[in-house]
């Protein structure tokens, strides 16, 4: 069962999509009754990879699959070729664990065609998963492509007033990196096969590791595949389909766009463009950190005057993911791991605070600040519930949000962007004054308005749904051991295959022109 389980878990939802389509419509329990079960059994299937502690010792791919898939001549050889290691561990499993958390909160907000939302939730965890575990380039692009379409139809048919302009952008953004990235990995494979990599093995990531590209050549495809990724991050200047996106997508939609389709872009990243293109890598590390920096301090500032919540709580991930790319960019253990660990903590924050703003829409239809206050006296439970995830989400100490931006900070202290480091760290300032300004105008002072002396505290379901959140809010703010030696060895295998392809080119520079001295 385990040399199968990596293709049992990704295609798993993708029958229960064929089930939930077989369902009459007019079944709306059942057909949400099904799609949480799959999810759940997908969520079982995962488990065995969290326990298995040779991710602990071993910085390799586990539980690899391998199969030819599509052959073209003498030309090209794409292969279903899936693995698993420390990098992708964490991620897949955030995943499986948001995604029964995302359909049990649809249980009243989706009226509207409930067997076509939940067909392209299974559909969307299929490709999600897929991407996290594809060790061929092509199978990941695949992969990559395939969560456009339901995120797409998601925002643009249950999104909210201008979902059409928000989906449509939404798809153009992405689209276009996408068609980028696409030149790029064809011409990696060009290299590759110039460079030996045996005609068999396709696409496969971990071949290309090997292959030195010209430097001439590296700056270009690392620009491809950077600006692809900037967009899914999304990193500034390209980051404006993403307030629209989470303004007009269901409850869901933001809840699995911020939780995982944003790390897409960081997991790229760190999987592919940083260490196939080590030399362009160092030459772009200053601009890439500047406009990390710069989307940290523009996603805060930019949030501090929004009127929505949920339009804050979209500018918020811009800054958040602008510390995750500055941790990355550190190249040290402890600025990688800490843009690992923020990753999975952005995506059980940010999830949670969509959550919560979804319930008070359902309550209210609004999510104007202006329209709250004094909600603590009326909701206890949930005033308690935002103001942990709130928390939570500026870095508290004893927190998750704490863990993750510390190392950061450390880690690229250390490292050539120490100056970076301290212009973002006014980002953690400003990331305070935002998130407990709207939570005190919401939660606090007189309940003034008439429609808020109505509303009643979260129900068992929703209490239910936040629970395994803030069980790892403190978990990993208080013990966050268990999940770093899982990912460690693994960050020092990928820093040390980059650092060392660098130091390849170094010598390679440096030698022929000993030889013209000689």
């Amino acid at each position: 069962m385990s040399e199968h389980l990596l293709s049992l878990m990704t295609f798993f939802p993708l029958l229960g999509m064929i089930v939930v389509l077989l369902i009459p419509r007019e079944n709306e329990a059942v057909l949400k009754g099904l799609t949480l079960v799959f999810t759940l059994i997908t969520f079982f299937i995962s488990l065995p990879l969290a326990f298995d502690p040779v991710f602990k010792t071993s910085g390799g791919m586990h539980y690899t699959e391998f199969a030819n898939w599509i052959s073209i001549g003498d030309y090209f050889q794409m292969n279903y070729n899936v693995g698993i290691d420390g990098i992708s561990l964490w991620l897949v499993m955030l995943t499986t664990f948001i995604m029964p958390i995302t359909v049990l909160s649809t249980w009243q907000a989706v009226e509207k065609n409930v067997k076509g939302f939940m067909a392209l939730l299974l559909l969307l965890e299929t490709a999600m998963l897929g991407a996290f575990i594809s060790l061929d380039l092509f199978l990941f692009y695949v992969f990559w492509e395939l969560m456009l379409i339901p995120m797409y139809f998601l925002i643009g048919i249950w999104g909210g007033a201008k979902r059409i302009y928000s989906a449509i952008k939404f798809f153009i953004y992405t689209a276009v990196g996408s068609l980028l990235m696409l030149v790029a990995i064809i011409f990696v494979y060009y290299f590759a096969q110039k460079s030996g990599v045996p005609f068999d093995q396709g696409f496969s990531i971990t071949h290309f590791y090997q292959v030195n590209i010209p430097a001439q050549y590296q700056l270009w495809l690392f620009l491809a595949f950077a600006f692809s990724f900037a967009i899914k991050v999304p990193m500034f200047p390209v980051h404006t389909w993403l307030p629209d996106a989470h303004t007009d997508a269901p409850t869901a939609g933001s809840v699995i766009l911020a939780a995982i389709l944003l790390k897409m872009g960081t997991y790229g990243y760190v999987r592919f463009a940083m260490p196939l293109f080590p030399d362009a890598l160092q030459q772009c590390l200053p601009v890439l950190a500047f406009l990390s920096v710069v989307g940290i301090i523009y996603g805060a500032l930019v949030a501090m005057v929004q009127e929505d919540v949920k339009r804050l709580v979209a500018y918020s991930s811009v800054s958040h993911l602008g510390f995750v790319m500055l941790g990355i960019f550190a190249l040290n253990l402890q600025g990688m791991a800490g843009g690992m660990m923020q990753m999975i903590n952005h995506g059980i924050s940010t999830g949670a605070l969509f959550l919560i703003v979804g319930f008070i829409y359902e309550r209210r239809h609004t999510r104007l600040i202006a329209e709250f206050g004094g909600l603590a006296k009326q909701m206890p439970v949930f005033a308690t519930i935002f103001m942990i995830v709130t928390f939570s989400s500026i870095g508290l100490p004893g927190t998750n949000g704490f863990v993750g931006e510390f190392m950061i900070m450390i880690g690229a202290f250390e490292s050539e962007l120490r100056w970076f480091t301290v212009f973002a760290a006014t980002g953690v300032i400003f990331a305070a004054v935002y998130m407990l300004w709207m939570f005190q105008r919401v939660m606090f002072g007189e309940l003034k308005n008439p429609a808020n002396k109505e509303l009643k505290d979260l129900s068992l379901r929703e209490v239910v749904l936040m629970l395994p959140l803030l069980l790892f809010v403190f978990w990993i703010g208080v013990y966050p051991n268990t999940f770093l030696e899982k990912m460690n060895p693994a960050l020092e295998q990928l820093i040390g295959q980059i650092k060392g392809k660098q130091q390849v080119a170094v010598v390679e520079t440096v030698q022929p022109a000993q030889h013209k001295v000689d």
